[in-house]
């Protein structure tokens, strides 16, 4: 695959091995040039070299969503070794508190919401780079956003605050021709850390009937970013 400078790109923020790889070789294979960024830097190299090998454009960055300016400078460097920024997905993991939503307390509200300030900085930072390029922006959220999930606590929260924040985003961009987006999950997405620990904790328990392929929900992303037949697509194996 041959790649310029006018190539466009994919920064992906909360690259892992599940669906942030998934969503990084969609891309790619389709001409993105991919920037990763990730706290997990110790994986890294293997990422862009299994990009490299597939003979796409890539690079990492180092980067805490959860450290106040993190998000920003990475941004800036992402902008700065690339070039430009076409479309910016955020599937960062949000530490909170797990557990019965009647256990919560103020501190654990406080702290949900720190992570959607996180993701309000991504969309902050990219906005001038996806207002230049009439790019995309996709976050990933959770079914406890519109399903009562009780026993999930704080992420009850955040999956709806990342859900009105996107769906808000996606009214006051589109009139610009930027498309503002979320992919809403319910279900285990196979290959990611919280699968492989899910199922380290049951290892006898049959978990296939709500297991998710990653390399079907990136089709989904790039259907909202680029399709932008709507601002949200839901995909539930759970039932709800």
């Amino acid at each position: 695959m041959t790649s310029t400078t006018e190539n466009p790109v994919l920064l992906v923020v909360g690259a892992g091995p599940g669906l942030g790889m998934s969503v990084a070789r969609a891309f790619g294979r389709r001409g993105y040039r991919i920037a990763l960024a990730s706290r997990s830097a110790q994986r890294h190299a293997g990422y862009v070299e299994e990009l490299r090998d597939l003979g796409v454009d890539a690079e990492a960055f180092p980067v805490d969503v959860t450290v106040p300016g993190a998000v920003d400078a990475v941004v800036a460097q992402v902008r700065a070794h690339f070039g430009r920024i076409d479309v910016a997905y955020y599937g960062a993991a949000a530490p909170v508190a797990l557990g019965p939503i009647t256990e919560l307390t103020p501190a654990d509200a406080a702290a949900a919401l720190t992570t959607v300030g996180s993701a309000v900085e991504f969309a902050g930072a990219v906005l001038p780079e996806l207002r230049a390029h009439a790019g995309a922006l996709v976050f990933i959220g959770g079914l406890s956003a519109t399903v009562p999930m009780p026993d999930v606590g704080g992420l009850a929260l955040v999956a709806a605050a990342y859900r009105s924040y996107a769906l808000n985003l996606h009214a006051a961009l589109e009139p610009e021709g930027v498309q503002a987006g979320i992919l809403t999950v319910g279900g285990m997405i196979a290959g990611g850390d919280i699968a492989a620990a899910t199922i380290a904790n049951a290892p006898d328990q049959d978990l296939s009937a709500i297991t998710l392929h990653p390399d079907d929900l990136a089709e989904e992303v790039w259907r909202l970013a680029v399709d932008r037949a709507r601002p949200e697509v839901v995909i539930d194996v759970l039932g709800g």
